[in-house]
């Protein structure tokens, strides 16, 4: 199509508000929010995380209070991350797999007071539960060990669906976990729990705050760059995100989210799935921080950063923002 000037005029529909609103090509609901929660010891405790101003650790009654909010605000899902106490971390990470772990209690509070009125996204990786911060099993020289990893992954997975978990989410990055994960629930009468694989997570400098908010960034002995994807790479992403789908991935997230709109877009194009971005703790941080130091108005910032993963084709983004931007949203 083509058109010149004055018959095409641009500013036409773009003149006045209810004109903008007619045409707009992309919306924002709360309906595409995923709100991350971190959990921790106690009753009553609030921990507010230094590096992520606003955001804190709650108590599994405090946790159960902010699902109600979401509910409330039209939140669909809330995602839990654990802040495990590091007399219960060990080097195989076997907390992962107690029934009575802080996940499996906080699982089962929400659902016990929310029902279906919420669905309950659950991180399985072994870093919150690890003393030395990986994601999985280490051999003697440090290595992540793959399949010995999964194996225990697929226990967690479990132990979580058997709480009451509506989501199973992979966030660890070992090859075959989707597949693996997907043949225990259909076998221990879980054919109806969602996997959301993290499927594109890159060894990126954003996510410091989340490792302070689950207590294991001092843990961290070297990086995760043999496991987690080359920040340089996009083809590996869509392999990556084909091999899921292929074992068994309901949606797939690509994590972290602004800096890598383009592995959105080329994913949705290729495959056609629900895609998630995880604006994640670094990039909240930041808007954080910009809006503080007098950059610009933290709400504006937040909302034209959302809309702009639902442009690059996001089904839904997880984000720290998510009551705030609820609340913008509800009016």
């Amino acid at each position: 199509m083509s058109g010149s000037y004055p018959n095409t005029r641009m500013r036409r529909l773009r003149a006045n508000a209810w004109s903008r609103s007619l045409h707009r090509e992309n919306l924002l609901t709360p309906a595409d929010l995923i709100w991350p929660l971190f959990v921790t010891e106690g009753a009553g405790v609030e921990e507010p995380v230094a590096t992520l101003p606003g955001v804190s650790r709650w108590s599994v009654d405090g946790v159960v209070e902010r699902a109600k909010e979401a509910v409330a605000l039209g939140i669909p899902v809330v995602a839990l991350f654990p802040n495990t106490q590091p007399d219960r971390r060990s080097d195989d990470g076997a907390e992962a797999t107690n029934p009575d772990n802080l996940m499996c209690r906080a699982i089962q509070a929400i659902k016990d007071a929310c029902g279906d009125d919420i669905g309950v996204l659950t991180d399985v990786a072994l870093d919150p539960y690890t003393s030395h911060g990986q994601d999985g099993l280490l051999d003697a020289a440090g290595y992540v060990i793959n399949d010995d990893t999964v194996a225990v992954l697929v226990d967690q997975a479990l132990n979580q669906a058997e709480a009451g978990a509506d989501i199973i989410a992979p966030s660890d990055m070992m090859d075959g976990r989707v597949g693996a994960i997907r043949i225990a629930l259909e076998m221990n009468g879980h054919p109806n729990a969602q996997i959301m694989s993290y499927a594109a997570k890159y060894a990126s400098a954003f996510y410091g705050p989340f490792r302070d908010a689950v207590g294991s960034g001092d843990l961290l002995k070297g990086d995760k760059k043999t496991y987690q994807m080359d920040p340089a790479n996009g083809d590996e992403a869509l392999r990556e995100i084909e091999l899921d789908l292929a074992e068994g991935a309901d949606s797939v997230m690509v994590k972290p989210g602004l800096a890598y709109l383009d592995i959105i877009w080329r994913a949705k194009q290729a495959f056609n799935v629900p895609i998630f971005a995880y604006q994640v703790s670094g990039e909240y941080a930041l808007i954080e921080a910009g809006a503080a130091a007098g950059a610009g108005d933290r709400d504006a910032l937040l909302m034209e950063k959302l809309l702009a993963f639902k442009r690059a084709g996001c089904a839904g983004v997880l984000t720290y923002h998510a009551p705030v931007a609820a609340k913008i949203l509800n009016g």
